[in-house]
């Protein structure tokens, strides 16, 4: 596992609100424009820490670097082989996993975030294809959907993260 050895602090603004850090566990993303990308977004709503699990690539790709534009500098990250395992150990030091997926029991995004709790939450993003690792949603307290007004059921998984990210960090308790 590698650590970044930068951390940088949430914005004044985001800490102003009063809100828990927010960090994102990427569940083997695919293509590493979308984890650069993620990178940026991270950055951009104050998360503290991304998890990159299974085949998300690391900053150690140089494709990912260029999409992320230094943003893999500013942000504490790590790289885990097995995401189930990360999730349960997550879970077991008292950090909440919420799951951005559409399942038969999942709750609208925007109605939840208002009720954020109170611990560390991760928000868990999976694979553009398969999803989130059903060894993973067993870990999680909540799984979230954003509402789709189009045809297609699902946005792509930079772009989704990006909503749920800024909606869950701006939100108040």
């Amino acid at each position: 596992m590698f650590v970044s050895d930068r951390n940088q602090a949430p914005s004044e603004e985001v800490e102003e609100q009063g809100n828990a850090p927010i960090a994102f566990l990427l569940d083997n993303i695919r293509s590493v424009f979308n984890v650069g990308s993620i990178f940026r977004t991270g950055d951009g709503c104050g998360a503290n820490h991304l998890y990159l699990c299974g085949i998300t690539a690391t900053p150690e790709h140089a494709a990912m670097r260029k999409t992320a534009l230094g943003a893999e500098k500013l942000l504490s990250w790590s790289s885990h082989k097995n995401g189930p395992e990360l999730a349960a150990k997550l879970a077991r030091s008292g950090k909440t996993l919420w799951a951005l997926e559409r399942t038969s029991d999942s709750v609208e995004l925007f109605a939840q975030a208002r009720k954020r709790p109170d611990s560390e939450l991760v928000l868990v993003i999976g694979n553009e294809v398969t999803g989130v690792d059903p060894g993973i949603l067993e870990h999680c307290e909540q799984v979230l959907h954003i509402p789709m007004y189009g045809q297609k059921a699902s946005l792509n998984v930079a772009t989704a993260l990006g909503v749920a990210g800024y909606a869950l960090a701006r939100a108040t308790s």
